[in-house]
């Protein structure tokens, strides 16, 4: 995971402590109630905040005014009463709580500094709580807050034993850290795990006087993790009408986070030769500048969100921000640059997998071409090294964090459910789009290999795929699939376009007139009177065509309108209470394709009318998860899934707005150069 959105988005991948969440509530003065809310944490004071696999990762905090303690966020069964919980409001970057009694207002703000311009500040594993306390009824009140977190955090099972430890000497800082005392960095793999090396920090400015303490439970031998508390005491004094604040890290230093063909790498922020003391120090140093550029970009982005799709695309853009980011995680390479490695939560818990970062790459796409090499790079050299073998791309590189090479199907051996038109055409269609955004092709000179193989591979069998799995396998497998088959012819078109920008024309003209040719084949092939098919062999079938998105974005003009006017018209006559279902044959969805869907027409009716269920799904689903991407449109249920960095797919509808696209893209601060 990325212990930077790290801890506390609920989003976290398996292997991070990430964050805890709790179960969320419906306040009436709450104007939306998300499924879960990224923190670290819905209704704080409602149940033990958790991990997204929803074991207990346990935050506490009380507030104590004039002698009387208040819950704010912990376990309902402790006997001190919640302070009355009265907004809660939710940014790309932020969340943030508001409460108010005993003559008093609080509010509560989750900071993970995700500002995707700045790669040092964004790989950072660090979310800041800052406390600020206000008087109501013209009286002073004398104001303590406590906060600690559980020693779960920084071990896979709570029964791990673990050190808990105030560190002193870092700066001006008061630290306690805790992490297991096996310490087997990397030593396991898969999806439903938490981190089980590294460690958990604690920490506060010594400015603020803040007063430590560990809590140990006694059992007559070494603590676990469930035995262990962090905690800091911070005394906000007699409060009166001017506001008093005061503020608190957590941090999380993996040591190593992804092993990459053999190699154990570290974390980006440790690339200079960080250690943890580096990075609370200067992470501490730039909290007030931080707390700024958070709320600037919030606001820009949810202006930006507002006007490309209204207030509930705003409010799913912001769900699904630090999502994204935190089910992944940022590392550098023998040189110092950037790679990223996504991990498929709860499916497979695969890394870096094709049909996962395919979606997720709108988010990446939106914010500029470093953050989209960084997850292309680690997967392109393993498909351009010996031991890839197949003339299609790769589905996967591994488990996460170990990405040692292939692991889905028939891995490196067999073709055995493989995704190969699916795969094929997800890199060709990305290699397009990032250069379209840098307006050449010379990232992908050093995979032309690849992209050529894989071009001619859905030459010829592209138009019409075989029976096999694309994105949406649990579905099972498809032949005559006529969305993957518009990928394919979309992914042709990017061929083309990237043959242009290198200069050979010959080549262009070849693939752009093939692309032309099969997409006028499909329209006639795939048609089924008011919609096209799922399948060209099924008559009386449709799907969502989201794969057509790429035709407009890319400016492939290979389909003609017609084709996305009478889907959507159709789209409009099937879709569910919340949502559109993915195809005929089931009346679950996928929501980041719908958001796709949604795109298609570019006619703001239309997007509305597709988000509309999609947003009530959001605000009414009974499950009290992180967000899932795959639910039932007839009863608002998850169906599977549970924070998956696909979630990032939403921000397609940005990259229709070329001139938003550009100025996102534009301010990358990190330039790496070599890989």
């Amino acid at each position: 995971m990325k212990p930077s959105a790290l801890l506390l988005a609920l989003a976290a991948t398996s292997l991070a402590p990430a964050a805890p969440a709790a179960v969320p509530s419906r306040p009436p003065s709450v104007p939306s109630r998300p499924p879960s809310v990224p923190l670290v944490a819905c209704r704080l004071t409602d149940g033990p905040t958790t991990h997204w696999t929803g074991k207990p990762h346990r935050l506490d905090s009380r507030v104590n005014i004039d002698g009387t303690a208040y819950r704010l966020m912990g376990k309902p069964e402790d006997p001190d009463q919640p302070l009355p919980q009265s907004n809660l409001e939710l940014t790309p970057t932020r969340t943030i709580y508001s409460f108010a009694g005993a003559g008093i207002s609080l509010r509560l703000t989750f900071t993970t500094p995700s500002l995707p311009d700045d790669l040092d500040v964004l790989a950072r594993p660090v979310t800041y709580l800052t406390y600020e306390i206000a008087a109501t009824d013209g009286k002073p009140h004398k104001v303590t807050v406590d906060f600690s977190a559980s020693g779960e955090l920084a071990v896979n099972t709570p029964d791990k034993t673990v050190k808990p430890e105030e560190i002193p000497g870092i700066g001006d800082l008061t630290v306690l850290r805790v992490g297991s005392t096996e310490q087997n960095v990397l030593g396991k793999a898969g999806d439903d795990l938490r981190i089980d090396w590294g460690y958990l920090y604690v920490a506060a400015p010594k400015s603020q006087q803040p007063t430590p303490f560990l809590q140990v439970r006694a059992t007559g031998k070494e603590p676990a993790g469930h035995d262990v508390a962090l905690g800091l005491a911070l005394d906000f004094g007699s409060v009166e009408s001017a506001p008093v604040s005061r503020w608190l890290m957590l941090a999380y230093d993996d040591l190593f986070s992804i092993q990459y063909l053999g190699v154990n790498l570290r974390p980006y922020w440790r690339r200079n030769g960080w250690e943890a003391a580096d990075l609370l120090k200067a992470s501490a140093a730039d909290y007030e500048s931080l707390a700024k550029r958070c709320a600037d970009f919030d606001a820009e982005l949810t202006a930006d969100l507002t006007k490309a799709g209204g207030v509930p695309y705003a409010r799913l853009g912001a769900l699904s921000y630090r999502h994204c980011f935190a089910a992944g995680k940022f590392v550098a390479d023998a040189k110092g640059q950037p790679l990223q490695f996504s991990k498929e939560n709860h499916s497979n818990g695969c890394i870096a997998t094709s049909d996962v970062f395919y979606p997720m790459a709108p988010q990446f796409l939106l914010f500029g071409p470093t953050l989209t090499k960084a997850f292309l790079v680690p997967f392109m050299n393993y498909a351009a090294s010996e031991r890839w073998k197949f003339p299609f791309a790769p589905h996967d590189l591994g488990t996460y964090p170990h990405a040692n090479g292939q692991r889905y199907g028939g891995g490196e051996r067999t073709e055995e459910n493989q995704m190969p038109v699916e795969e094929s055409g997800n890199l060709l269609i990305l290699f397009g789009a990032l250069a379209q955004m840098e307006g050449n092709a010379d990232f992908a000179a050093a995979y032309w290999p690849q992209l050529v193989r894989w071009a001619d591979y859905l030459k010829a069998k592209g138009f019409d795929p075989e029976n096999q799995l694309c994105t949406d396998d649990f579905a099972g497998h498809l032949a005559h699939n006529v969305n993957l088959s518009a990928k394919a012819i979309c992914a042709l078109g990017a061929f083309a376009k990237l043959c242009a920008l290198r200069g050979e024309s010959a080549a262009a003209a070849e693939y752009a007139k093939l692309a032309k040719e099969f997409a006028a084949r499909w329209v006639k092939e795939a048609d089924d009177g008011d919609h096209f098919r799922l399948a060209f062999d099924r008559p009386g079938t449709w799907s969502q065509k989201y794969n057509l998105v790429w035709d407009r974005i890319l400016g492939l003009n290979l389909f003609p309108d017609e084709v996305r006017r009478k889907e959507m018209d159709h789209y409009l006559k099937v879709q569910n209470q919340f949502g559109l279902p993915l195809d005929n044959r089931k009346d679950y969805t996928k929501l980041d394709w719908t958001l796709w869907t949604a795109t298609l027409t570019q006619d703001r009716r239309d997007f509305d009318a597709i988000l509309a269920p999609v947003d009530r799904f959001i605000r009414e689903t009974p499950d009290c998860s992180p967000l899932t991407d795959w639910y039932w449109t007839s009863t608002g249920k998850k169906r599977g899934f549970t924070a998956r960095p696909v979630i990032g797919g939403i921000f397609l509808q940005m990259l229709y707005d070329k001139p938003v696209w550009s100025k996102y893209a534009g301010r990358g601060k990190t330039k790496p150069g070599g890989s």
